[in-house]
């Protein structure tokens, strides 16, 4: 076995399914398997994955997390791949028929890689655009659209499972791989669709997902440090007053308002929404900072 795709999902078993039907569209290929790593999902994704694995189109494996934990859930689906590369995709995402060809050509040569290509966020499954240069991205390690070798994440020791709420775990193990000297390598080719439904991506949803990557960031921080985490995650000090000078407490709750207000300039709402959101994730940044610096 030469790929082991590694999928983390929860309760969207609609989406995976056509996350699976693309897997099955691969074509020139090396042999490769999917595991699907269920992190507690309370819908039909279970009997979406056996009846995929009875169809016997691809290698398909199930594997049950019941605690809500990203890293864990993707360790446990490592935990029994059999290839020698791992490839980390979202549920949400549709692949190009060379997807799973550009990642496996993208590690030949002797040195470890990690391999990225370009993340096309898309409102509908309708959409299907070419990669640009505006897709491009600089991150290291993100488990959207990433391979690396089996090799170089054990020795590492995985994902970090402390990690337990939104966001950060992927650039976590990233830092771990970039200090044993794995490259990294980004892959034209080895593009995706990232399906981005509307309807899915409420502000409250968008909300939640930044108060907990605010908390993860304090976390990251408190376990590495340096002016690279610090400029990620915004924990620097021009940030911090930046965002208590744009959207200071006291007129959260304005912007909030103005957000919800339907009769107010689609522009307008757009500003208020991201002022919300700025101000929440710097202020639960901070607070989070505070309580790891006294554990």
């Amino acid at each position: 076995m030469r790929l082991s795709v590694v999928i983390a999902t929860k309760d969207r078993a609609a989406l995976l399914e056509r996350a699976l039907d693309s897997l099955e569209a691969q074509r020139d290929a090396p042999a490769f398997e999917v595991i699907v790593a269920d992190n507690g999902s309370s819908d039909g994704t279970r009997a979406l994955v056996e009846a995929r694995r009875a169809a016997g189109r691809m290698p398909l494996a199930y594997v049950w997390v019941p605690e809500p934990n990203r890293g864990a859930a993707r360790n446990a689906g490592v935990a029994v791949a059999r290839g020698a590369i791992l490839v980390f995709v979202d549920d949400d995402v549709v692949l190009p028929e060379g997807f799973l060809a550009a990642h496996a050509a993208a590690h030949a040569g002797i040195f470890p890689v990690a391999v990225s290509g370009p993340i096309l966020n898309v409102p509908s499954y309708g959409d299907r655009p070419k990669p640009a240069l505006t897709n491009y991205s600089g991150a290291f390690f993100c488990t959207c659209n990433v391979s690396v070798r089996r090799s170089a994440f054990d020795a590492v020791g995985g994902f970090d499972a402390g990690f337990d709420l939104y966001g950060w775990e992927d650039t976590e193990l990233g830092l771990r791989l970039r200090r044993f000297d794995v490259r990294r390598r980004f892959a034209w080719d080895a593009y995706l669709w990232h399906i981005k439904l509307p309807d899915s991506e409420t502000f409250a949803v968008v909300e939640n997902k930044t108060l907990e990557r605010a908390r993860m960031a304090a976390r990251l921080l408190r376990k590495h440090g340096g002016w690279r985490t610090k400029l990620a995650t915004g924990a620097y000090g021009l940030n911090l007053v930046r965002s208590a000078l744009l959207a200071p407490a006291w007129a959260l709750p304005l912007y909030r308002r103005l957000a919800a207000n339907e009769r107010a300039p689609g522009p307008l709402r757009a500003i208020a929404a991201a002022q919300v959101l700025d101000g929440g994730y710097t202020s639960t940044l901070r607070r989070a900072l505070a309580a790891e610096r006294r554990r």
